[in-house]
């Protein structure tokens, strides 16, 4: 009975560990809203693309759209950033999300009323990538007053494995619901589902933080951006960041593709294989959420991009419906492992005077280089297919992830003093993990 009783204490203990920021009542709030918000966002997205398919049947215009929304990113994230080091974060997100869902709202009744044209799915799809410049940035340096440093990278992996859980339910309940009723209710779902992100925020209590500054605001966008080319471990994971954002990706925006043209399925079948990748990507969220200390994050990166890539590869060759499934469930596990451990270091490296700009960074490589790839995408499967376009983009992710791992010896020291210095040392197990080499 004691070695029972130990199991059962040893596994209470890792579930605790797992959901230990939920101890914050601000990030319990903001979990419980986002949980709602982002299964009507990903059920938004799906719908989106299968509304665009439907009208074209082109893959150039599908990689236009995902280009449309996601390149005010790219251009404008740095404001975002610096806004969100100047005045209060919790305002400027409770601001943003009801644009998100007035402009939600605006593109449902489009579609209800059978108005819609791709050039009005193109101008809404800009609109809302305007509002996540400043609510991208914003949101991800909110983190951190919710929780504290203890409970960040808890607190980032449980937030992407909720992002994620929602990747898996949202696409399956938009393939119904396009199957049955069309696209359009879809649309109405996300307006709607805003309104819990906004209570949660509202109901939030924040203490007001001091960030006066007396330079200018480009000064102070310049300052950000010079921290990250002068700091060696946060400009290569951002790199790698970009690299990924770039050439893998955008794999989804050719999804429609492969679940109508190649497997030979339906909406719904849209729905599966996204859901998919979010099972494998959620499992991956947890797997660092019941992590303690940061040791071995740069390593994870490498190996999970390798894999991201070599994911791609295997879908590309697939013409079986489960097997595309079962290749595609470690693919997401292996993306999200990559991108959370990527945000995480980034995070823990960075000081909280410099936190909304770093994040605007991180925010314009990971959101801003995706268009550009969207539309790469798009064009280069208009001319040699989708197939061909995904095992390109899992080669040049391997060839990265590769160059990433040669880089870790150099950074090693210099990131593990970076954590150090931003007092990631506070807590007994931040000690034990930073007392050994931390990008490893």
């Amino acid at each position: 009975m004691p070695a029972d009783s130990a199991i059962a204490n040893a596994k209470r203990s890792r579930v605790h560990d797992t959901v230990r920021s939920l101890k914050h009542r601000n990030f319990r709030l903001f979990f419980s809203g986002q949980i709602i918000s982002l299964v009507g966002t990903w059920m938004d997205s799906a719908a989106e693309a299968l509304l665009v398919y439907r009208l074209t049947g082109s893959s150039l215009l599908l990689g236009t759209v995902a280009f449309a929304g996601q390149i005010p990113v790219s251009i404008l994230a740095t404001a975002g950033g610096a806004l969100a080091d100047r005045f209060d974060r919790r305002k400027i997100v409770i601001a943003t999300q009801t644009l998100s869902m007035i402009l939600a709202g605006i593109l449902a009744f489009l579609t209800l009323t059978h108005r819609v044209t791709v050039g009005e799915v193109i101008a809404l799809a800009a609109g809302m990538g305007v509002v996540n410049a400043f609510d991208i940035p914003t949101r991800q340096s909110f983190l951190v007053e919710m929780v504290g440093r203890e409970d960040l990278m808890n607190a980032i992996a449980l937030n992407s494995s909720m992002f994620q859980g929602a990747r898996v339910i949202g696409p399956v309940i938009a393939g119904l619901i396009v199957y049955k009723i069309g696209e359009g209710w879809c649309f109405f779902g996300n307006s709607v589902s805003y309104i819990a992100v906004i209570i949660g925020l509202l109901m939030m209590r924040v203490k007001p933080s001091e960030k006066r500054t007396h330079k200018s605001p480009l000064e102070h966008i310049s300052e950000g951006f010079r921290f990250v080319r002068n700091t060696a471990p946060i400009r290569a994971v951002l790199m790698m960041v970009a690299l990924t954002s770039l050439v893998a990706m955008p794999y989804s925006v050719l999804m429609p593709v492969f679940a109508v043209k190649i497997l030979h399925g339906t909406a719904r079948t849209y729905g599966v294989l996204m859901g998919a990748t979010g099972l494998g990507a959620t499992t991956g969220a947890l797997m660092l959420a019941s992590r303690r200390g940061v040791r071995g994050l740069g390593k994870y990166v490498a190996i999970a991009g390798t894999g991201f890539g070599a994911g791609l590869i295997l879908f590309s060759l697939s013409r079986w419906y489960w097997l595309s499934l079962c290749v595609l469930v470690p693919m997401g596990f292996s993306m999200m492992t990559q991108m959370a451990s990527s945000n995480t270091l980034v995070q823990v490296m960075v000081p909280d005077r410099l936190r909304g700009r770093v994040m605007a960074v991180y925010s314009m490589l990971f959101m801003g280089m995706a268009p550009l790839g969207s539309l790469f995408y798009g064009a280069m499967a208009e001319h040699v297919g989708a197939p061909w376009t995904l095992r390109f983009g899992g080669i040049a992710a391997i060839a990265g992830a590769i160059a990433f791992s040669r880089t870790l010896p150099k950074i090693r020291v210099e990131a593990r003093e970076l954590m150090v210095a931003q007092g990631l040392a506070g807590g007994e197990p931040a000690v034990e993990e930073v007392s050994t080499p931390a990008v490893d």
